[in-house]
């Protein structure tokens, strides 16, 4: 079962942190590796490197994705490594979209070690902060949670483990007119990864009938505080449900609502704000409303090793796909026969399976295969399909929650889509 986050430490939660804080970099060579103290690898070892926030508004994913990062590690060293050489990793603190000088100095500093991928950022804000900077270089960039539809065919380095939001807003806006829904108002800040949601959302739900009786265009400050006159003219248009498009405004977003008497057990939430509410609102208040996650719901075995190397750990956002990032790239080092950057970016697209090689679901596996000589199609935590074009995975699960009466979202079940083609 997989554990959620309180309201402090929502998604995408947007709060400001200490001016020390916000200056600081941290290399992180300890939280990454023991072989992560050297300034740059040398010419024939594989080194991933991560992108992850320790401090910011997301700093809660950053431990349990650095966590990933040692398990892969360790998996892929234990099958013999890559080239027959133990493979290293190391990681540096991005901190969030706030603060752009951290995410690109982060960059920088683990450009410096010659890195053969770079994993993360799970920003998609922090993603168009940096990947100029590390695609330049020749180092493919490999994003774990940046779900952005503007980034599909971003780079030719590009690539991303986790499917764009045209999946997530798809299957969504097909629960949403599967559930009989009629007039959906929608309340949708004005943010990237809010409006695109929301348009791919908007598509759906018209295309099977369902009236958008307001937020087709309105959206709402990220800053504001104050939703009572927004709240009353949805309540104006008479909706049978209402879709939260938000990250920490949530909470008083849905006061309001509570407040004015619309149905609070009838709403519809995404990535950013499906998460454990139990301390935010009165018991029962959210039961049966329905939440979205994309990419992969983690196994029990998954969520045990990952805690193995930090028993702190009770949220695994992303972790499926940080693991899985790590070993694609290893894959493409050892198909290739060289770790650095271009050879690693050349045969990505081949190991996550574009040539329909033959499937395995682990390093191991897909290391025999490839010292055979044979094509493979890595299916490994997340089960995406093949990288297509655009480098997103051709196909990926989108998790359905559904919140109890402790307002605690509830695995329910995954629904697979297909990314549309550009």
């Amino acid at each position: 079962m997989r554990a959620f986050t309180s309201k402090k430490d929502s998604r995408k939660t947007i709060i400001a942190i200490t001016a020390a804080a916000a200056a600081m970099t941290m290399m992180l060579s300890g939280c990454g590796s023991s072989a992560t103290s050297d300034s740059s690898k040398s010419s024939d070892t594989f080194l991933a490197a991560g992108l992850f926030p320790l401090t910011g508004s997301m700093a809660y994913l950053g431990p349990a994705n650095i966590a990933a990062m040692k398990l892969a590690q360790k998996d892929i060293n234990a099958a013999g490594g890559v080239l027959g050489k133990d493979i290293e990793i190391t990681s540096a603190d991005t901190s969030d979209a706030d603060h752009a000088d951290q995410n690109t100095s982060s960059a920088q500093s683990v450009l410096a070690k010659n890195p053969s991928v770079v994993v993360g950022p799970p920003s998609s804000s922090v993603v168009k902060n940096t990947y100029k900077q590390v695609t330049s270089a020749k180092v493919p960039m490999i994003s774990s949670g940046a779900t952005s539809t503007a980034f599909s065919g971003l780079s030719d380095y590009f690539f991303r483990t986790i499917p764009p939001d045209t999946v997530q807003g798809a299957v969504l806006g097909q629960i949403i007119a599967q559930d009989g829904v009629k007039n959906l108002a929608i309340a949708v800040f004005n943010d990237e990864y809010g409006t695109s949601l929301r348009d791919v959302v908007v598509k759906t739900v018209e295309d099977a009938g369902v009236n958008v009786v307001y937020g087709e265009k309105d959206t709402f400050d990220p800053t504001e505080t104050n939703f009572s006159s927004m709240v009353t003219a949805i309540k104006a248009t008479n909706p049978d449900a209402t879709l939260v498009i938000a990250f920490d405004q949530t909470v008083p977003l849905v006061k309001e609502l509570a407040a004015q008497g619309l149905d609070t057990h009838k709403l519809y939430m995404t990535d950013g704000n499906t998460v454990d509410h139990s301390a935010d609102f009165d018991a029962g208040l959210l039961k049966g409303s329905t939440g979205t996650i994309p990419g992969a719901h983690p196994t029990e075995e998954f969520q045990k090793n990952v805690k193995s190397f930090n028993a702190k750990i009770t949220d695994f956002t992303y972790t499926a796909e940080t693991y899985d990032a790590i070993v694609l790239a290893a894959l493409a080092a050892q198909k290739g026969g060289a770790t650095d950057g271009t050879t690693v970016q050349k045969n990505l697209m081949a190991v996550s399976g574009s040539t329909k090689g033959k499937e395995c679901d682990s390093y191991k596996a897909c290391l025999a295969l490839l010292k055979d000589g044979k094509e493979i199609q890595y299916k490994g935590q997340t089960s995406i399909g093949a990288f297509n074009d655009a480098h997103d995975p051709s196909s990926a699960s989108i998790g359905v929650y559904k919140y109890d009466a402790d307002n605690k979202p509830v695995f329910d079940h995954s629904q697979e889509g297909s990314v549309p083609k550009a």
